[in-house]
């Protein structure tokens, strides 16, 4: 089966090939339709082909092993390029809203609005397919910038879309004699797409800088590291200092486990690694750290002179499990 730097390797491989593709036909379509839709379409393609080369190149550091340098490896590469994709696109929004609302001033022709249409229908289709099989590598990776890609391809091909429907539009309004309206239709359009980019924009940019603070991991995979402790709660007294962290797609456990002061040192190792090996098998990308500390004696049992209950418990659970 396929590690997730295979699944991310070919998603960045698609998303090089279809921004390539997309970046020659928005060329071209510019140069002959003269829009100033298809010209932020244009743009947001070339920056998705930006960052799908940094991306393309990121992979192989991301994917490096921790050294002495960086201890938990190079995993926050991911979240730096998605919130560089961020910020880019939200400067290109508010640019190319300043322009629509110069060009409504001002409006100007439209060349070809059939080429226009053809072309982002084309692009329309090559965004949503390209969406779809980027999303599906990064949910199998659990890569945050793949997903990030994902997203940009579907909000490109929505964009795309509504350009489409845009030259049909004029086309109708040039069709019925109503040329002058149509003349607003493309800067219209444009400071509608320009608006609409900078919230996915902001979000994004916004997530990324929260991961790059070494935010915790998403609830669900908290609920499952509850969820393991839970079922073995025989092996151990209490847990406490339980602290997650993210690195890119890269995800870190840590937590103190307390034992009883008369287990032994070797069997308190076995109980350490049977956690670990559990948590790490069911959370993917998962490095788990397990601190092992005797109990002080500070319990009921122990100022009463009882013995611990737990000892023969956890001693019991170890020699069904090792069976």
């Amino acid at each position: 089966m396929p590690d997730g730097e295979t699944y991310m390797r070919r998603a960045t491989l698609v998303s090089l090939f279809c921004n390539i593709v997309l970046v020659i036909m928005k060329s071209t379509a510019l140069v002959v339709v003269n829009s100033l839709a298809i010209a932020v379409d244009l743009i947001i393609s070339v920056i998705g082909l930006s960052v799908s080369i940094i991306l393309f190149y990121s992979i192989k550091l991301a994917t490096r092993p921790a050294d002495l340098v960086h201890n938990y490896g190079y995993g926050k590469v991911e979240n730096v390029c998605e919130a560089m994709e961020g910020i880019v696109l939200i400067g290109v929004a508010l640019g190319m809203s300043f322009q629509a609302i110069a060009n409504l001033l001002r409006p100007g022709h439209i060349h070809h609005p059939w080429v226009g249409l053809s072309v982002s229908a084309v692009a329309s289709t090559i965004n949503f397919v390209g969406a779809y099989y980027i999303t599906k590598m990064g949910k199998k990776s659990s890569s945050p910038a793949i997903q990030a890609e994902g997203m940009h391809y579907r909000l490109e091909g929505y964009i795309s879309s509504t350009i489409a429907v845009s030259f049909l539009v004029c086309m109708i309004l040039r069709a019925n004699s109503m040329d002058q309206a149509a003349l607003y239709v493309d800067p219209l359009v444009a400071l509608g797409i320009s608006l609409f980019l900078i919230i996915p924009s902001f979000k994004l940019a916004h997530t990324a800088f929260f991961n790059l603070l070494d935010a915790s991991m998403e609830e669900t995979s908290q609920i499952e590291i509850l969820k393991h402790l839970t079922q073995h709660i025989g092996l151990f007294c209490e847990f406490k200092d339980l602290k997650t962290r993210t690195s890119g797609r890269k995800k870190f456990v840590d937590f103190t486990l307390i034992i009883p002061e008369d287990i032994s040192f070797r069997r308190s190792h076995e109980i350490g690694s049977l956690l670990e090996e559990e948590l790490a098998a069911s959370i993917p990308n998962c490095d788990v750290s397990i601190n092992i500390e005797p109990c002080d004696k500070d319990c009921e049992y122990a100022r009463r002179g009882e013995k611990c209950p737990y000892l023969k418990t956890i001693l019991q659970e170890l020699h069904t499990k090792n069976q």
